[in-house]
């Protein structure tokens, strides 16, 4: 259906202008059919956020003086302001959307997949080629691509606005974060783009962008902590910088459209000087004999996972020394809060504010978690859909020994991942209050106590991919409801059974409850069954 829907006779080019655009119509209409739940999904879950963390804020600070003292302690923090930025006003609307910014980073990673999965994949696979061959022009598949993504961060960015003016928030506020959340999903959709030319693999496209988004990140991290010069280096810093709710600087969109405007004229220039399916760095040809340490499945699995396990493997262990250091300045920012006690329940029932702040803190990592699982899961998916896996299954492996392969990174990744950021929290933690052999574990149970509950996800991906293959990335969208229903259970603004369909909200809330087996074996026997259904019927459907 696909193919012969690629394959009509466009009317006319959509510019009307060249023939390298033509087709860009067609091309868009079935992007748009192929992503018709994705986009919107994305769209919508990204722009609602920022609205349910300021109503969340509204139910923690109900007086100016309470909001005062949470814009001052968060300015004495240097790791707090690392994570999220600086708070630039004391008005309700600024600190409301302060931990919000973290969306301006969401919207990267999903523009930055939606990019690179509509050009560089459609190269890979071959498609763009059978469809290059017909009358449909150089340019149209970028362009289509682009049109669609920027779309989709446009719609994020007014469903952030009008959702945010709702709660009764001031409209010229609303508008400046909504816009600096669309222009933040469309600089990284252009430098996807970019980076789409660079590589013949769909994996290093992803990687040289994401890398790119590790770095913007870093230098406002960095810039924001110090003197804030870093921070001008950093398309993520600009959209900070535009300072919603606090005196809004709307001239620093400009920046934000030039680097857009630059890095989409670099990507049509670089994809007019190189064929169809290369890249502007060539791939070296591999030795002709393996070595030894590379022969079988599970080797190939590492080669191909290796580097995603490492990248997700340090942007944890970074994050865990930032939350490690914001520990101690939790029970200033939070002390005066009439709902603190409220609030504590729902996060585990602690005491303890700096307890509960690391419990809640590493369920949004075991969120985080969930996603590499994912992506390490997609990776059977990917495979079978570029027909590789058909060659390395006709040789003497096995279909279920082959997925295992994989499906072990997707279970052991997360771990050291989550893991890794335990120990990070406990190092810095323990040493600022001369704790360490207390806070170090107790850290490190937090973490580990999750794990469970990113195996349920795990298995959630492999039991899609193995009953309905062409539904896998569904998972993504699995993942998005888990996390919005958590943000507003936490609020109290769902049933709950519906907030016990998340399985992050179930392991025992180390180190401030007291710990319980029973929520850990019911995890672990869910995602069993779900991965044993998801082996089986991938050993008895055909490949695609």
């Amino acid at each position: 259906m696909t193919t012969a829907t690629a394959h009509r006779a466009p009317a006319a080019p959509l510019f009307g202008e060249s023939a390298d655009f033509a087709g860009t119509g067609q091309l868009l209409r079935l992007y748009l059919r192929r992503d018709r739940i994705v986009l919107p999904l994305w769209s919508l879950l990204i722009g609602l956020m920022p609205a349910f963390q300021v109503v969340s804020i509204k139910d923690l600070y109900t007086t100016q003086t309470q909001l005062d003292d949470f814009a001052r302690t968060t300015a004495d923090s240097p790791a707090l302001v690392a994570m999220y930025g600086p708070v630039f006003s004391t008005e309700l609307g600024s600190i409301g959307t302060w931990k919000a910014g973290a969306m301006y980073t969401m919207i990267a990673i999903a523009t930055i997949l939606t990019v690179v999965r509509h050009t560089r994949v459609e190269e890979e696979t071959g498609r763009a080629e059978l469809v290059g061959a017909t009358s449909i022009g150089r340019f149209a598949g970028l362009t289509a691509a682009l049109i669609m993504t920027f779309g989709g961060a446009l719609i994020a960015g007014i469903a952030c606005a009008a959702s945010l003016y709702a709660t009764d928030l001031p409209a010229a506020g609303s508008l400046a974060f909504g816009a600096a959340l669309a222009a933040s999903g469309i600089v990284w959709g252009a430098i996807a783009a970019v980076a789409a030319q660079v590589s013949a693999g769909a994996r290093v496209a992803r990687g040289v962008a994401f890398a790119a988004l590790g770095a913007a990140f870093a230098l406002r991290a960095v810039g924001d902590a110090g003197n804030g010069v870093l921070s001008w280096f950093s398309p993520i810093g600009w959209a900070l910088q535009i300072r919603p709710y606090a005196d809004e600087r709307w001239w620093v969109l400009l920046p934000l459209a030039a680097v857009t405007v630059l890095a989409t004229g670099a990507a049509y220039a670089l994809l007019a000087s190189r064929d169809t399916g290369s890249g502007l760095l060539a791939e070296r040809p591999g030795p002709a004999a393996a070595a030894p340490g590379f022969a079988g499945p599970v080797a190939l699995a590492w080669r191909l996972q290796r580097g995603t396990l490492l990248a997700w493997t340090v942007g944890f262990a970074l994050y865990g020394l930032l939350i490690g250091g914001a520990v101690n300045s939790v029970s200033d920012m939070l002390d005066d809060s009439g709902a603190i006690t409220d609030l504590v329940t729902r996060m585990g029932g602690s005491e303890s504010l700096e307890e509960s702040f690391i419990a809640y803190a590493i369920t949004m990592l075991a969120a985080a978690a969930g996603a590499y699982s994912i992506s390490a899961a997609l990776r059977l998916h990917d495979e079978e859909s570029s027909q590789r896996a058909e060659a390395t299954l006709a040789a003497a492996v096995g279909r279920t020994r082959y997925a295992l392969s994989h499906i072990g990174f997707a279970l052991a990744g997360p771990a050291i991942a989550l893991l890794t950021a335990g120990l990070a929290i406990g190092v810095v933690y323990g040493l600022s209050t001369g704790e360490l052999g207390e806070k170090l574990p107790e850290s490190l149970a937090a973490a580990a106590v999750q794990v469970p509950a990113v195996w349920v996800v795990t298995g959630i991906t492999v039991a899609i991919f193995g009953v309905a293959p062409r539904y896998t990335p569904v998972a993504w969208g699995v993942l998005s409801g888990m996390i919005v229903i958590f943000f507003v259970g936490s609020l109290d603004g769902l049933p709950q059974w519906i907030v016990d369909l998340v399985p992050f909200v179930h392991p025992p809330k180390l180190p401030g409850a007291a710990f319980e087996a029973t929520p850990i074996l019911w995890l672990l026997g869910i995602a069993a069954a779900l991965l044993a259904v998801g082996i089986a019927a991938y050993r008895r459907r055909d490949l695609r």
